[in-house]
């Protein structure tokens, strides 16, 4: 019985399998433009709410989707802002 050889391939276009690497890396999230982050203010005592509930929903959002811990997760959706 014979081992198991990897297939290999030949590149052929260097340019295109560059273009291809490149974009295999990039990451595209589009917010909505109506959507409010700042939170609006309530009227009561107390410290009021810095982000919107929806703002916060897209946050953990993103943290569970990319399994990041939060402080991880506030400087990414920081970046993206």
């Amino acid at each position: 019985m014979s081992s198991w050889t990897p297939t290999t391939y030949k590149t052929r276009n260097w340019a295109e399998y560059n273009h291809s690497l490149k974009q295999r890396g990039s990451l595209l999230i589009w917010f909505d433009p109506e959507m409010s982050w700042e939170a609006e203010a309530s009227g009561r005592r107390g410290r009021q709410k810095t982000y919107s509930d929806a703002a916060i929903q897209a946050c953990l959002t993103l943290k569970v989707l990319f399994g990041l811990p939060l402080r991880q997760t506030t400087g990414f959706v920081e970046s993206l802002l």
